[in-house]
């Protein structure tokens, strides 16, 4: 296998990722487009609440921007590392993240140590400027350097990748349906509904079917944001997976890593549904091992270890058997 196959894989990998994320935003501001034209239509009121409802989105969108990352770092009750003078038993953990960082190009993160057996680990933070990566002390006793190095790849990854960023955009997106349907059924339900000087004009059947449509848009439009929200949380997944080993050349360090805390017994006392999807491995092990589903924060363990061990066979590296089956690491 020559050295320049790898990389052209690494580009697919990447490319087809970036593409079906985008793909699923423009489905995002389809459905939000139809929703508030619609609904504007319905109601007579024209695009006058559908205006304030995306400003009230992204507002809360914009206050999380600048403030989400701390509140998620106190909320896991992280403490930071000083990476000039590390502690003796984090200084492995700061090597990798400045070799991750010198890989990836990016800005070195402020580094960041939760006090919990359970291995895992995230990063967060609004660009690379202002990043941070957290792992777990369950991490770093239970993930050999190869591993480790694997894992902060991952994380590295979703910064180099503007991940925080891409996240936000489909949040605001999302939240603006959400609050769109929102407003209209609290409309519709105080008496709301269609303009009587329509009827008086012959339009009123028109009137009365745009207000039909957009009263089922209202109440299916936010589960179709959600789908989709969770969708490019699972395609950014694999693409910080792919760019991982783009920053590491080694897919079977990062493969053993996901396996190893997808076997792992503990349960991570921090973590709940609003982190759940910052982690490399959903926290929250009951959804893990099941078949894909809509709703998952994360494709399957199974299924990222397949993509992994493709990558391997194109670069020439052995990859251990059966390690996408659940207790393969003994």
């Amino acid at each position: 296998m020559t050295e320049s196959t790898a990389p052209t894989t690494f580009f697919r990998e990447i490319d087809r990722n970036r593409r079906n994320s985008w793909l699923l935003v423009g489905v995002v501001i389809v459905v939000l487009g139809l929703l508030g034209g619609v609904i504007g239509y319905a109601t007579g009121f024209g695009w006058a609440g559908v205006v304030i409802a995306v400003i009230v989105a992204v507002a809360m969108s914009i206050g999380s921007y600048f403030a989400g990352d701390g509140l998620v770092l106190a909320s896991s009750g992280a403490k930071e590392v000083p990476v000039g003078n590390p502690p003796d038993q984090y200084k492995q953990l700061v090597d990798v993240v400045t070799e991750m960082s010198l890989a990836g190009g990016v800005p070195m993160p402020k580094v960041y140590v939760i006090d919990d057996t359970a291995p895992n680990a995230f990063a967060t933070g609004r660009d690379p400027q202002h990043a941070s990566i957290a792992a777990t002390t369950g991490l770093l006793e239970k993930m050999d350097r190869e591993e480790l190095q694997g894992v902060i790849g991952h994380e590295m990854s979703h910064v180099r990748n503007l991940d925080i960023r891409f996240a936000l955009l489909v949040g605001v997106l999302v939240g603006s349906i959400a609050l769109i349907s929102d407003w209209f059924l609290r409309f519709t339900f105080w008496g709301g509904g269609r303009n009587r000087d329509d009827d008086d004009r012959g339009g009123g059947g028109l009137q009365a079917l745009l207000f039909i449509l957009a009263l089922v848009l209202a109440i299916i439009a936010p589960l179709i944001g959600r789908f989709v929200q969770l969708a490019v949380s699972r395609s950014r997944e694999e693409l910080a997976d792919v760019s991982s080993v783009d920053l590491t050349r080694n897919p079977v360090g990062l493969a053993r890593a996901l396996r190893t805390i997808s076997d792992d017994p503990e349960v991570l006392e921090v973590a709940n549904r609003a982190t759940q999807h910052l982690y490399i491995v959903n926290p929250i092990k009951s959804f893990e091992e099941r078949s894909k589903s809509m709703w998952d924060t994360h494709p399957p363990i199974a299924e990222r270890i397949r993509i992994l061990e493709g990558i391997a066979g194109q670069m020439g590296v052995s990859f251990p058997p059966a390690l996408d089956r659940p207790g393969a690491n003994g």
